[in-house]
């Protein structure tokens, strides 16, 4: 936790498979028994937030219930944001994770939710409470603000544990909680994170605070499972945290540390042992609302998406391909994540593209968060959050930090899209751009192979978003083929990705 409400004196305690969405999604498939199994079993959900920790450092720790939990499910590291959409503080990140949707939506952007909008983005105990009012529904946090402020009163229980019980009276409550009725819980501990403030991630103190809030969670876990009805049960377990820590401890910044997420996610239909690197923050809370049957209403703008329902996109079938820094000399010389090479069917044209530069920037390059946010901190790429897993960028400021001749002109291009002659059809990408005369981005479609015509163009900052732009099919034409046309030079940056045509 950063500045805003203090935290407590507390009692310290304390075999992944990578792939990309595409053959994940044929990973999760599951026979028609197995649905049906399923489907008669009743859907719960168990999600656990751990303040502070960190994917890889709890891997190092002495935590074999978390450990268990990987090897039994999907492991997804991810990273959030950072200023000026907001610091990697917990009020941010724990509205983020518990509403689904992003701080630039939620507003809160501080550790007093000065401005929050739960009114029009809600907890999602209080949406699946609106949705089912059978349900019953609980929320425990060590961190009150927890469920003082972010969870509703519209939940059916929310206790804010004294600061005199801390973690082990949380735990306690919760413990108590799932071995009664109840169908979904949200549980908050928060003694890594005191940890990670007192004495950094890269401490023994740190690795001890994750040892014991692992043997909270196998405690969780088995009182889970000590249910008399559990055999009829469909639990979908999830633990997650708000935001890492730098190795001397605390947070709030852009660092890579800062910045770290993760999901670990458990339950019927989910494969084991795999890593995922498509899974964001907010998906969390849309994930416990599938799986508790509540349909996700696009009216409610929410940004997350199923963790159980994996969306195969093309960029991601690039992650092992990617290729280390040429370049570039701050990203670590182990990170790999950078590639020209386009995705079956899709191609890039350079043939208006100016020479020399930075390699790994030459054009329109496949890249990752992590690799391009440490390309150069502090000029907002973290801000890229819509994008999920492998992307593409241009980027004209990066490509500019080594001596280049002409101009930067580059065009990615898409397949040719099956549509309706005469009919209309609907463009869909995440973008994100940041903007600097004379740079200029432009969005082009032909039909049936057909010239290409200008649907948007970009000549001022656009913060990241689903862009959703309608298309008439011209009478004759079956297909339609998109081409992102960025130009410019030492200016900033567009990036791309999820790109669809639906007729």
């Amino acid at each position: 936790m950063s500045s805003g409400i203090s935290r407590r004196a507390v009692l310290l305690g304390a075999a992944a498979v990578a792939t990309a969405a595409g053959p994940l999604a044929s990973a999760t498939r599951a026979s028609a028994a197995e649905r049906q199994a399923r489907a008669a079993r009743t859907p719960k959900v168990l999600v656990i937030g751990l303040d502070g920790a960190m994917i890889r450092r709890i891997k190092d720790a002495d935590a074999p219930n978390l450990d268990a939990l990987m090897a039994a499910g999907v492991t997804a590291p991810s990273a959030l944001y950072s200023n000026p959409m907001a610091p990697t503080s917990s009020g941010p990140g724990w509205s983020t994770l518990i509403t689904g949707v992003w701080p630039d939506k939620h507003k809160v952007v501080n550790n007093e939710f000065t401005g929050a909008d739960f009114a029009a983005y809600p907890d999602f105990l209080t949406r699946a409470e609106t949705a089912n009012p059978a349900l019953k529904t609980y929320a425990v946090a060590s961190w009150n603000p927890v469920t003082d402020v972010i969870f509703s009163a519209k939940v059916d229980e929310r206790v804010s544990t004294p600061a005199a019980e801390y973690d082990v009276g949380t735990t306690k409550r919760a413990v108590a909680r799932v071995k009664a009725d109840v169908d979904a819980v949200f549980v908050h501990l928060d003694n890594v994170d005191h940890a990670g403030h007192a004495s950094g991630n890269a401490s023994q103190a740190y690795l001890d605070a994750l040892h014991g809030v692992d043997t909270q969670v196998g405690e969780i876990l088995a009182a889970v499972k000590s249910r008399a009805t559990y055999g009829n049960e469909d639990w979908l377990v999830m633990i997650t945290a708000d935001h890492g820590h730098t190795a001397t401890g605390g947070h709030g910044g852009n660092s890579w540390d800062e910045r770290q997420t993760f999901l670990i996610a458990t339950g019927a239909g989910l494969p084991a042992g795999v890593t995922r690197y498509d899974v964001k923050m907010p998906d969390v809370a849309v994930s416990a609302l599938v799986h508790l049957g509540v349909g996700i209403d696009p009216a409610w703008k929410l940004d997350g998406r199923a963790v159980q329902q994996p969306v195969t996109d093309p960029f991601d079938s690039l992650r092992g391909t990617l290729q280390k820094a040429v370049d570039e000399t701050g990203i670590g010389a182990d990170v790999l994540g950078f590639t020209h090479v386009a995705p079956a069917g899709w191609s890039v044209d350079n043939s208006r593209m100016g020479t020399g530069g930075v390699t790994e920037w030459r054009g329109w390059s496949f890249t990752t968060d992590e690799f391009w946010t440490k390309a150069e901190k502090g000029q907002e790429r973290e801000l890229n959050v819509r994008a999920r897993g492998v992307f593409a960028v241009c980027d004209g400021d990066e490509w500019s930090d080594r001596a280049v001749t002409g101009t930067f002109d580059s065009t990615l291009v898409s397949p040719a899209f099956p549509v309706r002659a005469g009919q209309a059809a609907t463009l869909t990408y995440t973008s994100y751009y940041r903007h600097e005369a004379p740079q200029k981005a432009e969005v082009l479609v032909s039909y049936g192979g057909g010239a290409p015509v200008s649907v948007k163009t970009y000549t001022a900052n656009a913060s990241s978003r689903v862009e959703t732009i309608p298309l008439q099919v011209p009478a004759g034409a079956t297909t339609a083929q998109v081409r992102f046309r960025y130009t410019g030079g030492n200016n900033w940056y567009w990036t791309i990705d999820g790109v669809n045509i639906t007729a």
